[in-house]
């Protein structure tokens, strides 16, 4: 079963571990350092920043991390995400990862993501939709947000986390369900 709760500071030090773990620092392009996870995980664990860092769980053990922020938190992003697609008002974003490298490929991604996607519509009554870029050249990232039933919407050019990739990216998306 997939649960979550919020990133507390004792949970640095797994995050580090994580990121520094090949299948994820490809993508993620984040420094490892104690110091590095405190100053880019805290402001989220102490209510300084508007994202939400979720740490996932399989059965009761860490699996990942999702980020889920309200894209209009972020202006910025809002700017560049723009000028290729159209973002609807109370749009809201995501970023994962599987942790540890034994659980990748048996579809745990999907799972962690639709679980996630579904809890925001309660968490997050205003939020309309869930919009999700991803390097193109990510094709496992893309594939799994695709097996979670979100659909590709747009692609264009954005800057990538990691500057050794291209900056062509995919945008996925998924409505709030009526009600």
């Amino acid at each position: 079963m997939i649960t979550w709760r919020r990133v507390e500071e004792r949970d640095f030090p797994l995050l580090g571990r994580w990121l520094a773990r090949p299948h994820v620092a490809r993508w993620w392009n984040h420094e490892t350092s104690p110091e590095a996870v405190a100053r880019d995980f805290g402001p989220a664990v102490r209510g300084e920043e508007p994202s939400e860092d979720l740490l996932v769980l399989l059965d009761g053990r860490p699996l990942g991390l999702v980020q889920r922020c309200r894209l209009a938190d972020y202006p910025q992003y809002v700017t560049e995400l723009s000028g290729v697609v159209e973002l609807p008002a109370g749009a809201m974003s995501i970023d994962y990862l599987i942790g540890e490298p034994e659980l990748t490929g048996r579809g745990l991604g999907p799972e962690m993501i639709r679980a996630v996607v579904e809890a925001t519509w309660a968490d997050h009554p205003e939020a309309t939709a869930v919009v999700v870029p991803v390097v193109a050249a990510n094709r496992a990232s893309w594939r799994a947000l695709e097996k979670a039933g979100l659909r590709r919407v747009g692609e264009g050019e954005l800057e990538p986390d990691n500057p050794v990739d291209d900056p062509a990216h995919y945008v996925y998306r998924i409505d709030r369900p009526p009600a």
